[in-house]
């Protein structure tokens, strides 16, 4: 009895783990680049804004050169904040 529900504990982990880091991957970071681009493109933004923004999106570029979608990812999202999307 034991020895069955240890089985299907773990079938069940085996299942539901591979799903879990689907779901936690982040995004193409050339799809969140054409996001900014757009969103930039759309803003109106003071000097000090737009070299910020600027200077996330080539440090965004960087690491999704370097296939680091997630650091990426997170640059961009910082630059969207501050074009307030």
């Amino acid at each position: 009895m034991i020895r069955s529900i240890l089985s299907l504990a773990t079938a069940a982990i085996a299942v539901t783990n591979p799903l879990s880091s689907a779901f936690a991957a982040p995004m193409p970071c050339e799809t969140v680049l054409k996001d900014l681009r757009a969103a930039e493109a759309a803003a109106k933004l003071g000097d000090a804004d737009k070299n910020k923004v600027s200077e996330l999106e080539t440090k965004g570029i960087e690491r999704c050169n370097a296939d680091d979608d997630k650091r990426a990812d997170d640059f961009f999202v910082q630059a969207m904040k501050i074009l307030g999307k």
